[in-house]
């Protein structure tokens, strides 16, 4: 068998205090871009107890199925 790459997509996930979560619709193509979008979101002040990280595609908190397929509608 014969290996395979995988390319990852960055997505921002910004977390609430309360459990909830938001991805943002904008990706980024390396890590590197990620992070410095996050290091620009943290100059900004934000309420107590949010938070934002990067998480790759293959992360299940990314995961939706045919969510990225167009519907056939």
């Amino acid at each position: 068998m014969a290996a395979s790459s995988v390319a990852l997509v960055w997505y921002l996930v910004i977390a609430g205090p309360q459990g909830g979560m938001v991805v943002l619709p904008s990706t980024f193509d390396t890590r590197e871009q990620c992070t410095n979008a996050v290091t620009e979101y943290q100059k900004q002040p934000t309420p107590t107890g949010w938070s934002v990280q990067c998480v790759p595609s293959a992360s299940p908190f990314t995961d939706e199925g045919d969510a990225e397929e167009p519907s056939a509608q």
